[in-house]
């Protein structure tokens, strides 16, 4: 039996415990900042397993230490090409503000709020990944360390762990993160080097005009009428800025203005979400959003208050963390379950680790394997495919060894 196969059969024997623990957190959801009895009960299941746990790092989040030489707290001895490169695995930990309508019997035990997508899934997978990694301690070329993230789905949780130092004591020299696919059949992986998820920027406009009465409209300056023609303008952004062989996306997702029928107001709010790939895309982006709103709305002698916040930057593979990734996940599954990776403009805050360390970011199938259909992330009936846990735990411990391998090596 291949070392890869070791690792996929070991994780299947462990897929039970697994199931039991994606179970409990998902009968326990919690909030972003507030995953306080996941925090403790991630925490539990680390220490049983021998790993150097800190908990509170980044607000709520956990991140675990397996070291083989029992001196992960110590001064860094990482890096590529040394004798102690270390590893991290990523999972993210909050829940989402719906509720389920799954009739389960782990369903969600507090109301309005569910694991709508999939991390009490990552989360078991990671604890799994730590099972396989732990049993082969003695062996470990260097620490792996387990990062527990909180407020994914808030974006900031990556950010306030990395301003305590998750990325430190010992410094990461690779880094690697999954999200369940359940439109990507169980036993599947799809991975691809270079960007695979957007970066995400949030745009606020306050249209400032004079208001008045809804029958006197001469003697007012119409914020709606303005932010109207504004939202209009903004679709030009990308049909006529942007080369139409980049992403990008504008959209205006809300309007506020006004109180009554009869009356104009004093302004208009508009917000919005831009997705882009390239760097370049990015600023000229917000550069034209600027330029357009402000001309647009000076048009009707309104005035344009734009405020551009850069969220978190896309999701770039590096080239030889991605390829570690794929010689990993084909060792246990074969090369036929491996597919190239589609790019999303959906967001991710993993993006910020991989900022400063390089690493991969894989889609781990969790659908049917027969094709059969599927609810949605952050859909109130959302499923997983559970015989995914042991998959998804195999190949992020294969992952990390053949990592801290190939950085010992260089």
């Amino acid at each position: 039996m291949s070392t890869g196969e070791v690792f996929l059969h070991t994780a299947q024997a462990f897929l039970p415990r697994l199931v039991e623990l994606r179970r409990d957190f998902h009968r326990h959801p919690e909030l972003s900042n507030a995953e306080h009895r996941t925090q403790a009960r991630v925490a539990d299941e680390l220490r049983g397993l021998g790993v150097e746990v800190q908990t509170g790092v980044g607000g709520t989040g956990v991140v675990g230490v397996l070291d083989p030489t029992g001196e992960a707290a110590g001064e860094s001895r990482g890096g590529a090409g040394s004798p102690r490169p270390c590893v991290a695995l990523r999972a993210d930990m909050d829940a989402l503000p719906i509720q389920e309508e799954n009739d389960v019997p782990y369903r969600s035990q507090v109301p309005g709020v569910m694991h709508a997508c999939g991390h009490d899934f990552h989360m078991a997978a990671l604890l799994g990944a730590a099972m396989l990694l732990a049993a082969r301690r003695e062996a470990l070329p260097g620490p792996v360390k387990f990062i527990f993230q909180p407020s994914e789905e808030t974006v900031s949780g990556a950010r306030r762990m990395i301003e305590d130092g998750v990325l430190d004591a010992p410094p990461v020299d690779a880094i690697f993160g999954f999200h369940n696919v359940p439109l990507l059949p169980a036993g599947q992986v799809a991975l691809k080097e270079g960007p695979t998820m957007a970066a995400v920027d949030t745009v606020h406009i306050d249209v400032v005009g004079a208001g008045g009465h809804g029958g006197i409209p001469q003697r007012t300056v119409d914020p709606i009428v303005a932010a109207s023609a504004l939202v209009l303008a903004l679709q030009t952004v990308v049909s006529r800025g942007v080369d139409p062989l980049e992403a990008a996306v504008v959209t205006i997702g809300s309007f506020q203005a006004g109180t009554a029928s009869n009356i104009i107001p004093d302004r208009a709010q508009l917000a919005g979400t831009v997705r882009t790939f390239n760097p370049a895309v990015r600023d000229l982006a917000e550069a034209a959003i600027r330029r357009v709103a402000e001309a647009t709305v000076a048009a009707f002698g309104a005035r344009a208050e734009v405020r551009y916040e850069r969220v978190v930057p896309a999701v770039r593979n590096e080239a030889v963390m991605t390829r570690i990734a794929r010689q990993a996940a084909a060792g246990l599954l074969g090369d036929e379950a491996i597919r190239e990776a589609q790019m999303t403009t959906g967001g991710e805050d993993f993006a910020l680790f991989l900022e400063r360390v390089p690493g991969c970011y894989l889609s781990i199938g969790s659908g049917d394997p027969e094709g059969g259909p599927v609810a949605p992330w952050h859909s109130s009936r959302y499923q997983v495919n559970e015989s995914a846990l042991a998959v998804a735990a195999a190949v992020m411990a294969r992952t990390a060894l053949l990592a801290l391998k190939e950085l010992r090596r260089a």
